[in-house]
């Protein structure tokens, strides 16, 4: 690929991906959560080198290229897959807050036009936060740069959420006895239940899917097909909780373990069912089945806004580490309202 150049108010800008696994170090002069993630994403095909993508100070600093000014970069689930999320953008600190807006709309603008195809949706982009990341002046400042450009590029906020985390030897509610559980049976089984969930979820993603034009149904098989799927932890995990005594369903959750690590991936109370309460009892049968296999930490996440799950978490022990935030471009020629 060419590299795109341009001029900066204090040096020549260069826009390139990097030549290949073996120039990781470069990209990892600038830091964020996940670095300790990428070589193993790069050799199991979840990312591509000409998908991670680099600003450099076009002056040599002898180690084989110019000082980092910015960095970008795509995931996926799987090998061969299309860059599903945008994971990486992050901006030297010691940029002022101009040169934070000039590097980073030219980094993520000319990235973009080389890894995404044209006239398709950019995948969204996912940063996870310290969780008192508004309190503190610098990182404040420094995200609220990146905020900026993505605005100006076109997305908008969808979300932002609560990252939590159990640890072992946090004790676990023994079982109430007020709900009996079984296996998901198959994925008809499990989007059944999901469907009557997303009528009425406060999930800011569900909205979107909703909101796009989804029926609940589309949504709930949706979410199964793109996310579900992918888990190698065992379906056993998975369970309905239904009433002892007629076998009604009345949620489900589905613990699970993804590329990185044990979790709670959904939890749902079916709406005839709220209320009650149950939601304590069936996140501590996902918690159980998970903290049995000698897991060394169990994570979850909700929407700022889900305070009734936030609450939740909290009373079975679960405690919030980070934040993350979501933001969306829409689909070309769809509306943003």
């Amino acid at each position: 690929m060419t590299a795109s150049s341009s001029t900066t108010a204090a040096s020549h800008l260069v826009i390139r991906p990097l030549a290949g696994p073996g120039e990781l170090d470069l990209f990892l002069r600038l830091t964020y959560s996940l670095d300790h993630e990428l070589a193993d994403d790069l050799a199991t095909g979840r990312r591509l080198p000409e998908w991670m993508w680099v600003a450099l100070d076009g002056e040599s600093d002898g180690e084989g290229g110019g000082r980092l000014l910015g960095r970008i970069a795509w995931w996926t689930n799987k090998e061969g897959g299309e860059p599903l999320a945008l994971d990486f953008f992050d901006l030297a600190p010691e940029l002022t807050e101009e040169e934070r807006a000039d590097v980073g709309l030219r980094l993520l603008e000319t990235a973009t036009a080389a890894v995404v195809p044209a006239g398709t949706q950019r995948p969204e982009f996912g940063r996870f936060m310290p969780a008192d990341w508004r309190e503190v002046p610098e990182t404040r400042s420094v995200l609220e740069s990146l905020f900026s450009v993505l605005e100006r590029a076109g997305a908008r906020p969808l979300v932002e959420r609560l990252r939590l985390e159990w640890r072992p030897g946090t004790p676990v509610p023994e079982p109430k006895g007020r709900l009996e559980f079984r296996p998901v049976r198959d994925r008809e089984d499990l989007v059944a239940l999901m469907t009557p969930v997303m009528e009425g979820t406060l999930d800011g993603h569900g909205q979107a899917d909703l909101a796009s034009g989804l029926s609940a149904r589309e949504a709930a098989e949706l979410h199964y097909d793109e996310e579900f799927t992918h888990y190698a932890s065992p379906q056993e995990w998975w369970q309905v909780a239904q009433l002892p005594e007629t076998g009604e369903p009345v949620g489900f959750v589905v613990p699970a373990r993804n590329n990185y690590h044990h979790t709670i991936a959904y939890i749902g109370v079916l709406p005839a069912h709220r209320g009650h309460g149950y939601i304590d009892d069936i996140l501590a049968e996902g918690t159980r089945i998970l903290a049995a296999t000698d897991v060394p930490r169990i994570r979850a996440a909700t929407d700022l806004g889900n305070v009734p799950m936030a609450a939740a978490f909290a009373r079975a022990g679960y405690v919030t580490f980070e934040r993350a935030i979501n933001y969306v471009w829409d689909a070309p020629g769809a509306s943003g309202s």
